[in-house]
């Protein structure tokens, strides 16, 4: 028997099917024109599928699955889309949550917007240079910032400090 509450649920899913991915992910080009910018074909060469679907479709890859995440040497990590430097070392700490944090992005590194996919409304954080999705940013963080940068790992590269 189908009652009202079934129908609305089942309505609400349809709807959500055919809106697809723009429901769910808010995607890295928000109509602005970067410095470093390639075709969707191009991004495909340059990128893994894993990259790409972060970078360019702003995908989540799995919790606790970054190498990254557990990367404790002195370095920076930078944009696997354009290799632009985004974070120090310095500002990673473990959130506990499986992706790699940080309290405070190097200068001019990233962007942000409002990101509303998936029925709530976050901060997106986006590389400066390509626009590639890199994460979200919360009010959670430690001191001295009380941010949290949720970066996803198969989004950045690590290059190691020499000396």
């Amino acid at each position: 028997m189908i009652n009202r509450r079934l129908l609305l649920t089942a309505s609400a899913a349809a709807l959500a099917a055919a809106a697809g991915p723009a429901l769910w992910a808010a995607g890295p080009h928000t109509g602005k024109a970067f410095p470093v910018s390639y075709s969707e074909e191009e991004w495909r060469k340059r990128l893994t599928p894993a990259q790409f679907s972060v970078l360019r479709r702003a995908g989540t890859e799995r919790p606790f699955s970054s190498p990254l995440n557990d990367e404790k040497r002195r370095g920076t990590y930078a944009c696997a889309g354009c290799s632009l430097d985004l974070f120090s070392s310095a500002t990673k700490f473990d959130s506990g949550t499986g992706w790699p944090s940080f309290w405070a992005p190097l200068e001019n590194a990233i962007g942000t917007t409002e990101d509303r996919s998936l029925f709530m409304v976050r901060t997106e954080v986006h590389c400066s240079r390509c626009g590639g999705h890199l994460g979200h940013v919360f009010e959670d963080g430690p001191k001295p910032t009380g941010l949290r940068y949720c970066m996803n790992g198969v989004a950045m590269i690590f290059k190691i400090a020499i000396g």
